[in-house]
């Protein structure tokens, strides 16, 4: 505690709305998000890796920070708003983490103690310098491997092929030659393999790299013995009249187990594609505004509450709002809608999307991790390292198979010992080795974690960010879709097509009244009577005693006039007088599709209001789609039976529920599951939220409310309801490359194990060679990785 407290006083900062971070130096809004108390004070964090770091080890991190100059910022683990993956070095106190076991976490590189796979960085920005580095190491040693190990192979097969090696140099230097050429191959080049391998047995979690490290060591051993003092070999071994030499299985083996780590590590690298297709889309730097004037600042140096200037032709740097000017902004990458965006003042931008026209002046509101950019981007990471339930079968047979393949390789070694042709100990060695080697598990641990990575990624370029595997795999048997109408159906922007009067009110006077109590509600049917006063020039009046009724409708007093606005039932179960009136009026309007909304002032029906929704242009070949998948489409809404009906007619919609009400939603998906129906809600609303909650699987529009995304396990970013198509497609095809590459790697080993024991000798006799079993075992996992990546290709919509 006393460190805690010493250093306090070792982080000062001029600016009151800023702090340090204790981890890296960096200037943090005072208000971030990102925050954790210790020894009662607040301290605040750049980005999720820092603060990870922190609730770690606070003493050690606030010691260390204290032996620093705090005025200087480090390398922070994540990048704090720089989207560029290269702009700064590695931090070596980044966390990583391993793809296949999400439980394995610790600071800097390295590789996973379970199943011996290279751990990556838990946090995206510095993904692609780390694989960068990773490949380039296994691809230089893999490459010395094959230079070292072609000549060995030529060498060892040559009295195969009628060149004894007694015609052209002794036996001694045969074997001294091979030992000179085999040594950095399996020690030099395998060794990272040798070292999983060793942690295996030392941890007891079996995996691949220890049925490597015993097969490559033993025919190592057994070599080196061989030249070191051939006279302890027994004759049961003898070839030919002499022991046999196995450098060259050994070497080839290593460099061939090398040939597949790279292709898995370039493989990786390809997944990521979609990660850095997103992370590219933010510029370099920014224009800052200063009081000096301004000054050319990268991303990582934009607080929040700085001004920017953003000329034609750039793109936004970071989330904000329009301070100043016009323009015209290109958001496909965000709603993949190719016509650009009016801004005006008091717009928000998002950081990544193109001006195309006009120069802003804008407010930077969300930075560094706070950005949507950089969320969509950890999102897809996240997805990308999450587990299906699948891999539970998986990992359940790999715990068992590593120690049932040694079994089998013992029991070969003595089958052949005992019951085989001479040189009896000769072919049981080389049984028990190709057992060990081509059994190798790592086909079947890249079976899902590979399909997955593919498949997030692929949805990920379509605006389809899944929040997790078993999101994916639910996604898969959804057979009902129910879907919300304003907002998913219809493109969320209403505007007032009629008005009807009664009584003594005038349109001016009822349309001003209402205008006023519809101002405080972000309802997009009290949004579109608001932009209808604004466009007639009328004056929008300030209401007091404002009042929201729950799925009813509001009420509030304005220029001394009672105003309520809702449905006819509302109004009548408030005792208004006239509601009839306005029905009969109101059925004219929802037979074309309108929502109405009822007015009354001082307890009087006094207008009806006949607002139009205009259905999205692409939501009549969305909802076709999903009926070729045999999915049923329900839609519930809270407008009127005649509107809801004439909407569903027109679309061919399967089933219809008007007038539901936030709770009824929810309790409809409840129903709809207790029937035995697995639901996909989708939805774009804060009233939607608990149906999204509720469902199979939760559905967001990325154009909707933060809590409705919150609540969903996938957003369309996009806001189009082809993206639910798109995500039941993706779903459907990704389970379906999973299952196909568990058949690969299940049907592989069933057939291998076998045939290295020795199951084709007594038919053919063929004894397969250790070398064979390696190529045999990389190429397993060269088709599991080559049919993922053929994902990358498939086309969803």
């Amino acid at each position: 505690m006393d460190h805690a407290n010493k250093n306090e006083t070792s982080l000062p900062i001029a600016d009151p709305s800023m702090q340090i971070d204790p981890v890296c130096g960096m200037k943090v809004p005072t208000d971030s998000s990102r925050s954790s108390d210790f020894d009662g004070k607040r301290y605040v964090f750049c980005c999720d890796g820092c603060l990870q770091k922190f609730r770690d080890d606070p003493v050690g991190v606030l010691t260390k920070r204290s032996q620093k100059d705090s005025s200087s910022s480090s390398s922070c683990c994540s990048g704090n708003s720089s989207t560029k993956a290269n702009d700064s070095p590695a931090d070596p106190d980044a966390i990583y983490t391993c793809p296949m076991h999400l439980e394995i976490e610790q600071t800097g590189p390295g590789d996973c103690p379970i199943c011996g796979m290279d751990l990556e960085p838990k946090f995206v920005m510095l993904a692609d310098e780390a694989d960068d580095k990773q490949y380039a190491d296994m691809r230089r040693r893999f490459w010395v491997g094959a230079a070292l190990s072609v000549p060995l192979l030529a060498i060892a097969m040559g009295p195969m092929v009628g060149l004894r090696a007694i015609d052209w140099m002794s036996q001694t230097k045969f074997g001294w030659l091979q030992l000179a050429l085999a040594t950095p191959v399996v020690f030099w080049c395998g060794w990272p393999l040798l070292v999983r391998g060793a942690k295996s047995f030392r941890t007891m979690n079996l995996n691949m790299f220890s049925l490597i490290a015993v097969g490559t060591l033993a025919a190592y051993l057994f070599s080196l013995v061989v030249v070191l003092i051939p006279g302890v070999i027994p004759t049961a071994f003898f070839e030919n009249g002499v022991p046999p030499l196995y450098f060259e299985a050994a070497a080839v083996i290593i460099t061939l187990v090398l040939l597949g780590q790279v292709l898995e590590l370039r493989a990786r690298q390809q997944t990521g594609g979609a990660i850095r297709e997103l992370m590219q889309l933010a510029p370099d730097t920014a224009h800052r505004i200063t009081d000096d004037g301004g000054e050319d600042i990268s991303l990582d140096s934009i607080h929040k509450g700085d001004r920017l200037r953003v000329r034609p032709g750039e793109k936004i740097p970071v989330d904000g709002k329009v301070l100043s000017g016009s323009s015209s902004v290109d958001e496909s990458m965000l709603t993949g809608e190719p016509m650009p965006v009016k801004k005006l003042e008091g717009d928000e931008v998002t950081g990544g999307t193109f001006n195309q026209t006009g120069a802003l002046v804008m407010e930077a509101v969300g930075v560094g991790g706070d950005t949507v950019l950089n969320r969509i981007v950890q999102m897809v990471a996240d997805a990308q390292r999450s587990r299906a339930p699948i891999q539970k079968l998986v990992d359940v047979v790999a715990r068992y198979f590593v120690p049932a393949v040694i079994a089998c390789s013992i029991f070969a070694f003595i089958g052949w010992a005992v019951f085989g042709p001479e040189p009896q100990l000769a072919h049981a060695f080389v049984a028990a080795v190709a057992v060990l080697i081509i059994a190798c598990p790592c086909a079947l641990g890249l079976a899902t974690p590979m399909s997955v990575m593919v498949g997030v990624g692929r949805g990920a370029k379509e605006g389809v960010l899944i929040k997790n595997a078993e999101v994916l795999e639910v996604m898969e048997k959804v057979d009902t879709i129910v879907v919300d109408k304003t907002g998913t159906l219809t493109q969320g922007r209403p505007e007032v097509t009629g008005i009807e009067t009664f009584e003594q009110w005038n349109e001016h006077d009822a349309l001003t009244l209402s205008a006023a109590v519809e101002t405080p509600s972000e309802h997009p049917l009290a949004q579109a009577i608001v932009r209808r006063a604004k466009a007639d020039g009328l004056r929008v009046l300030e209401p007091s005693e404002f009042n929201s009724i729950t799925g009813g409708g509001v009420r509030a007093r304005v220029d001394n006039h009672d105003v309520l606005i809702g449905k006819a039932d509302l109004l009548d179960d408030q005792g208004i007088e006239g509601v009839d009136a306005g029905r009969e009026k109101a059925r004219t309007h929802q037979a074309e599709g309108a929502t109405v909304a009822f007015v009354a002032i001082d307890n009087a029906l006094a207008a009806i209001f006949a607002i139009t929704d205009p259905i999205k242009p692409s939501t009549p070949t969305a909802l076709r789609t999903l009926h070729e998948l045999g999915l049923k489409v329900v839609m519930l809404t809270g407008d009127a039976e005649p509107t809801a009906k004439a909407v569903a007619t027109k679309l061919g919609i399967d089933e219809f529920h008007a007038g539901v009400s936030p709770e009824e939603k929810h309790d409809f998906v409840r129903n709809l599951k207790k029937a035995g129906k697995t639901v996909a809600m989708c939805g774009d609303g804060i009233n939607d939220a608990p149906a999204l909650a509720e469902a199979n699987v939760g559905i967001a529009m990325g154009t909707g409310t933060g809590v409705a995304i919150e609540s969903a396990g996938i957003t369309l970013v996009g806001g189009d309801l082809r993206g639910v198509a798109a995500a039941a497609n993706l779903s459907r095809k990704t389970m379906s490359n999973i299952r196909q590459n568990l058949f690969f790697a299940f049907i592989y080993n069933a057939l291998g194990i076998p045939v290295a024991a020795g199951l084709l000798y007594p038919f053919f006799g063929v004894l397969l060679s250790p070398m064979i079993a390696a190529a045999a075992m990389s190429f397993s996992s060269v088709s599991v990785i080559a049919n993922a990546l053929r994902l990358r290709a498939t086309k969803l919509t």
